[in-house]
């Protein structure tokens, strides 16, 4: 019994570690991470300024202090260059660590956008925008090799671990050298009035798919990355509407999609406060047992003029879930948007 729950925990660990190696962290608040989704996205605000974060925290329940947990961070502005059209510029970090090796990747990149007005006016609630983004930056992932343990070490006479026999691994790198990341997108959105919009967009991340190994010798490449997102917001009431959005991203051979909606309700007041409340499912695929349910998550966010605060926790529905009692991952998001000077605003979604 012993060997066996060894031999379960040394497959879990491995498993965890290849997962982090094989694909980027994902955020089930994709709409509240908008650099980090799509290059597209820098300038796509009503303000002057926006400064986001986010925070995740992923298995806890079973990994304790060594749990998955990612940080990001984005600022951009925008500038106008014409009559309706603008220029915007913007930087993202993100850092992410993954499991008991410690596995790390910390990001960071310079983004540049142009906003063309395809219709509507600058003076009305009704426009249409396409716009096109890009991201260079660099990277560096890195592992604490000494927080595990492998086969040479382990003792099948007594059933015990001995961490200090000889790995027989050849680990003497602890990080990757310095990587050049290049990231590409469009975004096209139509408004319809105050509460009524749609949008559509997508980009490729890791172009140039740039070398990850901890070796010198190693040919192993960083995959490109797709993402398609879509939504809108449709009215119900002066008060309440509804927010639906998809995201649908590609790694290797890993697929995820989140769909759901928010309902958003709103004072309607000179200093407006909403709320929001919705339900997401994140889909992915199961090795070779194709695409299924892999947690249901609750989201809540608070609007306060400026401020955005968005919380969700992940329920975990699949076979996981026997592990974690269902307990998946936390999330919370923070934007704040700094109010535009000029008279002559960018009329953008709800996202």
């Amino acid at each position: 019994m012993k060997r066996r729950l060894v031999l379960f925990c040394l497959f879990f660990v491995g498993l965890l570690v290849q997962k982090a190696e094989a694909q980027d962290p994902r955020f089930s608040q994709f709409y509240a991470t908008p650099v980090q989704l799509n290059p597209a996205m820098i300038g796509v605000y009503e303000g002057q300024f926006r400064v986001v974060a986010n925070y995740r925290d992923l298995y806890s329940s079973i990994l304790g202090g060594r749990a998955f947990r990612t940080i990001a961070a984005s600022f951009d502005m925008r500038y106008q260059i014409d009559r309706g059209d603008y220029l915007a510029f913007g930087a993202s970090v993100l850092r992410d660590d993954a499991g008991i090796s410690n596995f790390n990747r910390t990001q960071a990149g310079l983004g540049i956008s142009v906003l063309k007005q395809l219709g509507g006016s600058r003076y009305r609630t009704s426009d249409q925008y396409l716009i096109a983004g890009a991201q260079i930056g660099f990277g560096q992932n890195g592992a604490d090799w000494g927080a595990l343990w492998f086969s040479e070490q382990y003792d099948l006479e007594n059933a015990v671990i001995d961490q200090g026999a000889a790995s027989g691994e050849n680990l003497m790198n602890n990080q990757t050298d310095l990587y050049l990341d290049f990231n590409a997108g469009l975004l096209w959105y139509a408004l319809f009035g105050d509460d009524a919009s749609v949008y559509a967009g997508g980009s490729l991340q890791h172009i140039n798919q740039p070398s990850i190994g901890f070796f010198d010798d190693s040919e192993e490449k960083l995959p490109m990355k797709w993402v398609g997102h879509a939504g809108g917001q449709a009215p119900f009431t002066d008060n309440l509407s509804l927010l639906p959005a998809v995201a649908v991203i590609g790694q290797g051979q890993s697929m995820s999609i989140t769909a759901g909606a928010n309902f958003r309700f709103t004072n309607r007041d000179w200093r407006e406060l909403a709320i929001r409340a919705g339900a997401w499912a994140h889909v992915t695929n199961e090795l070779d047992n194709g695409m299924a349910m892999d947690a249901v998550i609750i989201s809540a966010i608070l609007e306060m003029e400026r401020w955005n605060l968005g919380l969700s926790y992940d329920v975990t529905t699949s076979t996981l879930s026997r592990a974690n009692n269902s307990r998946g991952a936390f999330e919370l998001s923070l934007i704040y948007t700094h109010p535009e000077k000029s008279r002559y605003k960018v009329n953008c979604p709800n996202f």
